[in-house]
């Protein structure tokens, strides 16, 4: 046996093993947890030469894993957008624009994609079309609000083409002014699909970009605590082509997270012929523990895709969707490959349910992991009928970003227990939490968190009865263990035991005896990998090893961070971004040691005034 590599002591390790459930000590070895528990038994064994970290007495976690993220897809475009995920005021959201009209050169775009509600932020509102124009009248702007709309300005509109004489899309409106003019206004109506297909218009960033990226996107989970995602697949992200950035970067072994995908349908009425060539080319599980395939989904086809806009009536699936969805299913099952689905309303699910007891009874779902992805409505029928086909429910947060617009349309009373994850886990169910991040709730699992344990929107809103509230714990084991039956891992994670994935996080506050609305402002201060340290700050900054400056050097993210990263203190008392000052121009400080050490002593509520004093694009607004 090789020796540990690794050593993690004077640490309160919630291990989330019942057999052990605290120890203050962890070691590991071949990217696995060694030995767990107290440091007089496990210290005195040690050899002299092994890298001890003495944690301080700090809480411990296992690493968190979202089961249903869009990373692959928002990886190649991270460094592109500037986020509005956290921003509290659209004040704050529209000084952030203007500042990022300033430094983005043409023909680039300002995208706002997702990640916020308008309930968020202080005015209860999104910003109006002349106020986008007003803020950017020459660089393109295109913000997606959920499912439901996206703002254009003039110069977007331009860009894409769209005027008096173009028609709508098939279920979605280009809103027109009396004159019969665009007027900036994209909406569902009932799908997504103008707002996806607008939004692809824009340009890309080369190979090269997208790598620093997608390098980017990781270390902005990693530095939530994140350690495992589940990829979702996504409209507008083909198999192989939009893999091969991560299949680098697995290569060349920079995967800061681990990474299961799945394979989403790319055509409509061409299905089945997606999943019989990937059957017959793809094997199910291939790759290794940090970039493997997961199966199929979450579009399985086209005619089963009932989005979750809230603010348009529940679209009915066309009559076809039965006979579609048994033709792929039935490959699916033949090849022992699992499936995950797509599907917001009860009625949805029954007629998918339909068709998944069919294929049963000729072909065995039993040890298939086959799950339903969101189930906001599903009825308590439906779950066990779920149940009684070995299937699971992955659930989001996304009713914390659309909790008001779903009561407006149906009542408080039916958003009670939307979706009913009490009685999900009453069933037996195998159930385990994520965000649907990133167009529409937010990446940050805190947020997810916080919604699990108290039932309310972003915008504060109480939606849920006590009985569909869990407790931290069992929110905590959503985002870990019971994670792991969802990717089917051959290595257990999501505990801190004997054998498992060396995968952890120090928060930044105390989960368990935080006030409820603290949680959502909670990071991570080490996240670690197989052993691996992969973000670091506070008093474990000495460790981190950040990757290169996010490209191209006019991105959002150098400046802003990610999640509210740019409201974020330091230990000093110093905004996250007076370190990220990515200002080309009109900036009497152009280089980031520089800016270091100028700000060194000033305390974050200056930052934007002395931003303005010096003349920073980043902060004068």
């Amino acid at each position: 046996m090789t020796a540990a590599s690794l050593v993690l002591t004077n640490g309160r390790f919630t291990t989330l093993d019942r057999t052990n459930p605290v120890a203050d000590t962890v070691t590991v070895r071949d990217g696995k947890f060694a030995e767990v528990g107290r440091a007089g038994e496990i210290l005195p064994e040690l050899p002299h030469d092994v890298r001890v970290i003495d944690l301080q007495g700090r809480a411990v976690l296992p690493g968190l894993v979202d089961t249903h993220i869009h990373f692959i897809r928002g990886g190649l475009n991270f460094n592109m957008e500037l986020r509005w995920d956290g921003v509290p005021s659209l004040a704050d959201g529209m000084r952030m624009l203007r500042a990022q009209a300033l430094v983005t050169p043409p023909p680039q775009w300002i995208r706002v994609v997702g990640g916020f509600s308008a309930q968020q932020f202080a005015e209860k509102r999104l910003p109006t079309i002349d106020e986008i124009n007003a803020a950017a009248p020459d660089t393109p702007v295109f913000i997606l609000h959920l499912y439901d709309r996206a703002l254009l300005n003039a110069a977007a509109l331009r860009v894409v083409g769209y005027t008096k004489d173009t028609p709508n899309p098939p279920g979605g409106e280009i809103v027109r002014d009396a004159a019969g003019n665009p007027t900036g206004l994209l909406l569902a109506a009932p799908n997504a699909n103008i707002l996806y297909s607008t939004l692809a218009k824009g340009p890309k960033l080369p190979p090269e970009y997208q790598i620093n990226s997608t390098r980017h996107f990781m270390r902005e989970l990693n530095r939530l605590g994140v350690t495992s995602v589940i990829d979702a697949g996504g409209g507008f992200q083909n198999y192989p082509e939009d893999y091969a950035v991560i299949q680098h970067l697995a290569d060349e072994n920079q995967l800061t997270l681990r990474i299961a995908y799945n394979l989403f349908t790319q055509k409509p009425g061409e299905e089945k012929d997606d999943f019989l060539r990937w059957t017959q080319s793809v094997k199910y599980q291939q790759g290794d523990d940090y970039f493997r395939h997961n199966g199929a989904g979450e579009m399985l086809v086209f005619s089963a895709a009932d989005f979750e806009d809230f603010r348009q009536p529940r679209p009915d699936m066309p009559p076809q969707m039965e006979d579609d969805l048994e033709g792929v299913v039935r490959i699916l099952a033949q090849n022992r490959w699992p499936w995950r689905l797509h599907a917001t309303y009860d009625e949805t699910i029954s007629r998918a349910l339909d068709v998944f007891e069919r294929v049963d009874q000729d072909i065995p779902l039993a040890g298939i992991n086959w799950f339903f992805d969101h189930a906001e409505t599903i009825s308590l029928r439906n779950i066990d009928r779920v149940a009684a086909l070995g299937g699971g429910i992955a659930v989001q947060h996304r009713m914390a970003y659309q909790g008001e617009y779903f009561v407006e349309r149906y009542g408080a009373r039916a958003a009670e227990a939307t979706p009913p994850i009490a009685a999900m886990l009453r069933a037996g169910l195998p159930v385990a939490a994520g965000t649907d991040a990133t167009r529409v709730a937010s990446y940050n699992p805190w947020v997810s968190l916080a919604w699990l344990v108290s039932g309310k929107t972003v915008g504060g809103m109480r939606l849920y009865r006590p009985d569909n509230l869990v407790d931290r714990e069992t929110a905590l084991r959503l985002w870990t263990e019971r994670a792991s039956w969802f990717s089917n891992e051959p290595h257990p994670r999501g505990r801190i035991e004997p054998g498992a994935l060396a995968d952890l996080m120090v928060p930044s506050g105390d989960f368990f005896g935080c006030a409820e609305h603290e949680i959502a402002g909670t990071t991570s201060d080490l996240t670690v990998v197989g052993g691996r340290i992969v973000f670091a700050k506070g008093d474990f900054r000495s460790l981190d090893m950040p990757p290169p400056p996010a490209m191209p050097d006019w991105s959002p993210v150098r400046t802003y961070g990610g999640y509210a990263a740019w409201n974020e203190p330091d230990p000093a008392g110093n905004a996250a971004m007076a370190s990220q000052c990515g200002c080309a121009s009109a900036c009497a400080v152009h280089d980031h040691a520089h800016g270091r050490a100028v700000t060194a002593a000033i305390p974050a509520r200056d930052l934007r005034s002395f931003w303005g004093v010096l003349g920073c694009a980043c902060w004068a607004v």
